[in-house]
């Protein structure tokens, strides 16, 4: 009976440690407007998996040119779809794995001014800075600028913009008054309760699709496979409609 439950023992010590072996790691490039859901989707997934998403948090054009450079990213959180799908097109991500995991909305956010007026602020023009990520690699400053050309107060207000390298420097700008006004993400302003917003209409920009895809370098990947599994599911949805983000 000692030999036995000797063996159970050591069985039991050796399941033990085999588990965390089984976990497994995926890096992830995120574009940054999904900073806060990504962090919470990632704590999620640790717990339910075992495995742990490494997040890195930018612009998409970044990423991508990092990507293209081959860069030790896993998977691939746009905050475009034609990023992903001109990946997929060069061979550098696996073609049937790229999804919609979300669809972006566009802000006008002031800490400083009554924007309940929506348009007529940008019309008025009476501020000195206005906020936007860059247009040629993030998706949100590109909604913006479009946004602001159909109103037809882009010309005017173009001498006026700081841009951010990404959506979330163009937050900060806003966020530390540098700049007086700015467009974001919706998902930036969860929680926050200071100042006023205008919701953009979505009939002023193109819809901004998420997309999703796994990279080749990681095509056998059990963490990075199951990373998007798990983004696909309920869990990871709840939490993303939780930030303001559309779905499928």
């Amino acid at each position: 009976m000692a030999r036995r439950e000797i063996l159970i023992v050591l069985a039991g010590l050796l399941a033990s440690a085999a588990s965390p072996a089984m976990a497994g790691q995926t890096q992830v490039a995120v574009a940054a407007n999904f900073t806060a859901p990504a962090k919470d989707i990632a704590a999620a997934f640790k717990e339910k998996s075992g495995h742990e998403a490494v997040l890195s948090f930018g612009a998409s054009g970044q990423f991508y040119a990092q990507i293209q450079q081959g860069a030790p990213y896993q998977v691939f959180l746009s905050a475009d779809a034609d990023r992903p799908k001109a990946a997929v097109e060069a061979g550098l991500a696996v073609a049937d794995s790229r999804f919609t995991y979300a669809i972006g909305k566009l802000v006008l956010w002031s800490k400083s001014l009554d924007l309940t007026k929506g348009d007529e602020t940008l019309k008025a023009n009476a501020f000195a800075k206005l906020s936007i990520a860059n247009p040629k690699s993030a998706p949100y400053g590109a909604a913006a600028v479009e946004a602001m050309t159909k109103l037809g107060v882009y010309d005017a207000i173009q001498p006026k913009i700081v841009q951010g390298n990404s959506i979330a420097q163009a937050f900060e700008f806003i966020d530390t008054g540098n700049a007086e006004l700015g467009f974001v993400a919706l998902s930036q302003l969860s929680g926050v309760t200071a100042g006023s917003r205008w919701f953009v209409p979505q009939t002023l920009y193109a819809s901004i699709r998420q997309d999703a895809v796994l990279l080749k370098t990681a095509a056998d990947d059990e963490a990075s496979k199951a990373f998007l599994a798990f983004l696909k599911g309920p869990e990871a949805r709840a939490i993303i409609e939780k930030f303001g983000y559309s779905l499928e």
